[in-house]
């Protein structure tokens, strides 16, 4: 038989159990997992000293998209393949749409963007800029047939993007209907625009007035906004890139309700804090995000969260764009800054090193955030997500004593400086398979561009249990 495997002597980890086995895959999936398996067709791969993973699913990245007059640095070619460096063998991308046009257009749109280029798995949400007979007409197909479970509004960027109440109410409402998943920035910008057109007014044009003109109060107030809506509605609500306190309470007390609330924080919220954006001259502009980094006290509080449950994945929310050129493209207005960085080759081992390596997080919580709860959120759990009897042999073979030192000099993103510039972490990604097969194996990349597949996602159904708390005895 083609493409046999047999992972041996590895430690297995999954989101609930750890333990010593090897793995048999046949084809794309796992076929077999036990004590002393043998395959005599199969190849052998020595996994001693090696935890053995699910791949990681990141539920938030921004891949050959137009924003404020430019496009991401990184493509669904150059992006996929530093995601798969990175551990992670499945993302879920953000299809932005148009107002006016038929949604249908805006996803055969990022099907041209991915189907060739795409080096691992991929699924998208879909943007709801407005709710029209149109719309509402065109979602149940969206849905049932294109497997698209999971739409995003955003509360923010205003004559941009942002959507009213309105708007986010009656999707909420829709997509309770249709088992969908609603996806919410929230920031308050009407807030927003008022502060930023004061702030240019009264001449403050530098990267850090990015931050001082979006404080934390404001997607505080935003989050809880959505997460009302959701208790009112009966939807499922999904708050993208938390990062503060504020946002953190909403999430929680949302919860303790019964609301069906979850929260999302990044890599940049855990690690960098608002004074990056007042470096010396335009080098803040590099850590400009929305929301933006906060001060340094919101860190322990995003880690608390993850630990305890009250916020439950992270994703990369990758959004590349060079300095020069592209960032530079705000010199002299803050406003006009491209929001976004490049975090989706480091997202896995960054939470590895900084969560399970030091104690924040267990190694199984890790995996669950990682990887688990992304997948069974977003319907593609049992396929994807962990490491199972059926499930794609979606697979990372991780050092977790190899040290390494990120650098733009090193990293596989086409961009031109690394947020997290000179950070050593401990865990490194040696191989990863998707579907059964290599795509970086030894830390070279082997998979080709187009060999990642679109996959089609299921409608969620309410478990028969949840817990208000936050807690693992939330099941999905």
């Amino acid at each position: 038989m083609a493409n046999v495997k047999l992972i041996k002597n590895g430690t297995v980890v999954t989101a609930s159990d750890t333990y010593t086995a090897d793995v048999l895959i046949e084809g794309e999936t796992i076929k077999a997992i036990g004590i002393g398996l043998e395959a005599p067709e199969a190849e052998t791969i020595d996994a001693s000293g090696l935890y053995v993973f699910p791949g990681g699913i990141d539920p938030h990245t921004h891949l050959d998209m137009p924003f404020g007059g430019t496009v991401t640095a990184d493509d669904f070619e150059t992006g996929t393949i530093a995601a798969a460096f990175g551990g992670t063998t499945t993302i879920i991308d953000f299809c932005l749409t148009d107002k006016g046009k038929p949604l249908a257009n805006s996803l055969q749109k990022w099907h041209a963007k991915s189907a060739d280029k795409a080096a691992i798995d991929y699924s998208f949400h879909l943007m709801i800029g407005e709710i029209n007979d149109e719309v509402l007409a065109e979602l149940p197909q969206i849905v049932a047939e294109e497997g698209i479970t999971s739409f995003k509004v955003f509360m923010a960027y205003k004559n941009v993007f942002q959507a009213d109440d309105g708007t986010l109410y009656r999707t909420m409402l829709t997509a309770k209907e249709l088992g969908a998943m609603v996806m919410v920035h929230a920031e308050n910008g009407d807030v927003i625009d008022f502060l930023v057109a004061k702030a240019l007014a009264e001449g403050h044009t530098e990267p850090i007035y990015h931050a001082l003109t979006r404080p934390s109060a404001l997607e505080g107030e935003a989050t809880g906004r959505a997460a009302k809506l959701a208790g009112l509605t009966g939807a499922r609500l999904y708050v993208v890139h938390v990062t503060c306190a504020e946002a953190v309470k909403a999430i929680a007390e949302a919860r303790e309700q019964g609301f069906d609330v979850w929260g999302e924080t990044c890599p940049q919220y855990l690690m960098l804090d608002q004074s990056y954006l007042g470096l010396p001259g335009f080098e803040g502009a590099k850590y400009v995000w929305s929301p933006p980094l906060r001060e340094e006290s919101h860190q322990s509080v995003l880690w608390n969260a993850l630990r305890t449950g009250q916020l439950q994945t992270i994703g990369s929310d990758q959004c590349s764009f060079n300095y020069a050129g592209q960032k530079e493209l705000g010199l002299g207005d803050f406003s006009k800054i491209p929001n976004g960085g490049p975090t989706i080759e480091d997202r896995f081992s960054i939470l590895f090193s900084e969560g399970a390596a030091k104690g924040r997080i267990t190694l199984n919580q890790f995996v669950d955030i990682v990887s688990t709860r992304n997948a069974k959120l977003f319907g593609l759990f049992p396929r994807k997500g962990t490491i199972a009897v059926g499930s794609d042999a979606d697979i990372v073979l991780f050092d977790p004593a190899a040290e390494r030192t990120i650098s733009e000099a090193t990293h596989h993103m086409n961009v031109d400086y690394s947020a997290f510039e000179g950070l050593k972490i401990t865990g490194v990604p040696v191989s990863v398979l998707s579907r059964g097969e290599f795509v970086i194996r030894d830390k070279a990349f082997v998979g080709s561009a187009g060999a990642g597949r679109f996959i089609k996602r299921e409608p969620y159904t309410k478990p028969d249990s949840a817990s208000p708390s936050g807690k693992e005895a939330v099941q999905l």
